[in-house]
């Protein structure tokens, strides 16, 4: 075997967490490569924010997270605020602007980012591997890579494959496999941030409003978002939807709040004079179409001034506690995230080094953490990527 093929170390995956583990491992003097099947690297953020960038959040905490250890992911956020994400983009002359709850996103797109993660790893003397296949991993140190008629050798090894959400644009669960065949567990994975599907008896709601878009607050299994919701042609959408969607598992119902931070009893109340037909007074406050589908016809229909208590009650549950059970979700195709993944119990907090098997790293998506919609799972990427690679 000749010398070329031997590294110090061999990071599995182009994405975020892989590139940002490449950079910092290059700098501290070792040999990287990174393989990648895809033959463009970074393709999760070349896509991420609808091609902005949501790269990550002024609010990071460890609540922002869903994994089963819940202390696990303190370690490396502690070592990579925001505001060192902001620096790195600023030394490549990538610029921001915040929006909402604190969301930052690149103004020069998504690309910068990714070609920014490309280039910075290669400045530090990372090799790069684009569009090699891998066929197998073997050994405990040497770890062993073969792709195609090359076999590659490093003493440590990372696996940043992430998980098989966005299949379209590569991802497959290759980083889950490879874990298992070294003994490590898995939590069972599932899609996260992804539209919900509803049973046809309730796709009739959805078809009639598709496209439209309101604020709402959707609970599910004690956890609740409040942010706009979209209906699509046969379910729900929007960032409301995305966020319950990490928590929601299949015949769980959900409870939607279609005037969230407002009191319709009280709305009624103020209005206990007027002879307009109920739906049409809720057309001042509802997309036009959404009382007459969620009420009975007779109460859609009855006088504002005639409504009993009953009634206003029976409209209050409607309204502001409409319960839905969807009968899916849109799948790993249409989902951001993979929920689940490598257990974290078998993997240090502050190495990302796996506990029975020494010099194997885990990092980024491919671990049991899942961020909320805004910027999280991009952190998270580079906070393990970087805590990784600085303890290699």
């Amino acid at each position: 075997m000749s010398e070329s093929t031997h590294y110090d170390v061999i990071i599995l995956g182009a994405g975020a967490s892989g590139l940002y583990c490449a950079m910092h491992a290059a700098r501290q003097g070792h040999k990287v490569a990174v393989i990648e099947h895809g033959g463009k690297p970074a393709r999760k953020v070349r896509v991420s924010g609808g091609g902005k960038c949501n790269f990550t959040n002024l609010h990071v905490e460890p609540s922002n997270y869903i994994c089963s250890n819940p202390h696990f992911v303190k370690s490396a956020l502690a070592r990579l605020s925001p505001w060192d994400v902001i620096g790195f983009l600023a030394e490549n002359g990538i610029t921001y602007e915040e929006r909402e709850h604190g969301q930052l996103f690149t103004e020069e797109g998504a690309g910068r980012v990714a070609g920014a993660l490309v280039a910075q790893s290669r400045r530090a003397g990372a090799e790069l591997m684009l569009g090699r296949e891998i066929d197998s991993v073997s050994g405990t140190g040497p770890f062993k890579v073969a792709s195609g008629d090359d076999v590659f050798e490093a003493d440590k090894l990372v696996i940043a494959l992430g998980g098989p959400s966005w299949s379209q644009v590569g991802a497959t669960d290759l980083g889950f496999r490879i874990a298992k065949q070294f003994g490590l567990d898995i939590v069972r994975s599932y899609p996260g941030l992804v539209p919900l599907v509803f049973s046809k008896t309730q796709q009739d709601i959805c078809r009639e409003m598709t496209g439209n878009a309101l604020p709402a607050t959707i609970e599910c299994d004690g956890v609740r978002f409040t942010d706009p919701l979209l209906f699509t042609h046969k379910g729900i959408s929007g960032p409301v939807t995305l966020q319950i969607s990490s928590y929601w598992r299949k015949e769980m119902p959900l409870s939607i709040d279609f005037l969230p931070g407002q009191s319709l009893a009280d709305f009624i109340e103020d209005n206990r004079s007027s002879n307009a037909q109920f739906k049409n007074l809720l057309a001042r406050i509802l997309p036009k179409r959404l009382p007459e589908l969620i009420l009975s016809q007779a109460l859609a229909e009855a006088t504002v001034s005639q409504l009993s208590k009953q009634q206003v009650e029976i409209a209050e549950n409607r309204i502001h506690r409409f319960r839905v059970t969807p009968a899916s979700t849109e799948g790993y195709g249409k989902a951001e995230v993979t929920v689940g993944g490598v257990d974290t119990d078998g993997v240090s907090s502050k190495t990302f080094e796996c506990k029975e098997v020494p010099g194997l790293h885990i990092i980024g998506e491919a671990l049991d953490v899942t961020g909320h919609l805004g910027g999280f799972n991009l952190h998270w990427a580079f906070a393990s990527g970087a805590a990784c690679g600085d303890s290699l």
